[in-house]
C-alpha cells in the first residue's frame, strides 16, 4: 500500500494505492469511495475492503474528497470524477481500459455518479439517490444533526447503525447543498441516467437509515434506459459496511462478469 498519492494538486487531495503481485497489465482497476453524509470519513476507514480487492487482483484505489460544509455540492462529485480522469490516465500498471466503483452510503452515491458519466461498472451500498424528492415530500420532518455517536473513533461498519432516522438523513442531505434546493435538484443523479450508463449492482437494508425508496427509483430509470441493474435487499437495519460480509461475494461475482 502506498499512501497519500496526490491525485489534484489544486486542492491536494491525496488517494491511498493498494496493488499486489498478482496485479498484471491485464488486471481491472477499482476505486473505492468512502462514505460519510459527504460531511464526514475518511479512506483510512476502507483499507480492510482494499486488501481484500488487491488480494482479488485488483489495482485498487481510495481517494479523500472535499467534505461539505466547506465544499458543497458538486465538489465531492467533481472531486471523483477528476480521481477517475487521473487514473485512467496514469502510468501505473493495470488494464486502464477496465476500472470500476464501489462505496457505501455517499460513497455508493458517488460510485453511482461514476457510472452514469462514463460508463463504468459501480457497486453502491446504501448508496444516497433519493435526494430532492425525498425532502420536498416530507416537509414536516426537521432537520437535526445526529449527536449521538462520534463516528471519528467507529469502525465504518458501526456507524449510523440505528435505523431509519429521517431527521438526521434530512440534515444530511441538506448540507451537501446548504439547503439550497435548486442545488438539490442538480445533486439528484436520477437525471443523468442515460442509455451510456454503466450497469449498477445496489445494495440495501429493507429497513435503514438510507431509504431503499432512492434504489428503486434509480433501477426503473436505468431499466428504462436499457442499462442492466441488480439490486439486493437484505433484512434488518445494518447500513453500508456493516453487511458487507453478506454482499462481498456478489459484489466481487458483478465485478468478474462486467469487466471481463
Amino acid at each position: 500500500m502506498t499512501k497519500d498519492v496526490i491525485y489534484d494538486p489544486t486542492h491536494q487531495l491525496p488517494t491511498d494505492i493498494y496493488t499486489t503481485e498478482v496485479v498484471t497489465a491485464q488486471s481491472p482497476a477499482i476505486i473505492i469511495i468512502h462514505g460519510g453524509g459527504w460531511f464526514r470519513g475518511d479512506k483510512s476507514k476502507e483499507s480492510d475492503l482494499a486488501e481484500i480487492l488487491a488480494e482479488e487482483g485488483y489495482f485498487t484505489i481510495v481517494p479523500n474528497y472535499r467534505l461539505a460544509p466547506k465544499d458543497l455540492f458538486p465538489a465531492s462529485r467533481d472531486d471523483i470524477e477528476t480521481v477517475y480522469t487521473w487514473l485512467k490516465h496514469s502510468d501505473y500498471t493495470f488494464n486502464h481500459s477496465k476500472i470500476a466503483a464501489v462505496g457505501a452510503s455517499a460513497g455508493g452515491n458517488l460510485s453511482g455518479e461514476l457510472a452514469l458519466k462514463f460508463g463504468i461498472p459501480a457497486v453502491s451500498w446504501s448508496g444516497i439517490f433519493d435526494l430532492y424528492d425525498w425532502v420536498t415530500k416530507h416537509p414536516d420532518v426537521v432537520a437535526e444533526p445526529d449527536t449521538k455517536q462520534d463516528a471519528t473513533v467507529l469502525a465504518s461498519a458501526q456507524i449510523d447503525q440505528d435505523g431509519a432516522h429521517d431527521a438526521f438523513y434530512k440534515w444530511f442531505v441538506l448540507n451537501y447543498v446548504n439547503g439550497d434546493l435548486d442545488q438539490l435538484k442538480e445533486a439528484d443523479p436520477i437525471q443523468r441516467v442515460s442509455a451510456k450508463s454503466g450497469p449498477i449492482y445496489f445494495a440495501n437494508s429493507l429497513n435503514e437509515l438510507v431509504p431503499i425508496s432512492g434504489v428503486q427509483k434509480m433501477q426503473d430509470a436505468l431499466s428504462q434506459a436499457g442499462v442492466p441493474t441488480i439490486s439486493q435487499y437484505l433484512t434488518g437495519a445494518r447500513h453500508g459496511k456493516a453487511y458487507q460480509a453478506d454482499v462481498l461475494n456478489n459484489t466481487l461475482d458483478f465485478f468478474k462478469k462486467t469487466l471481463q
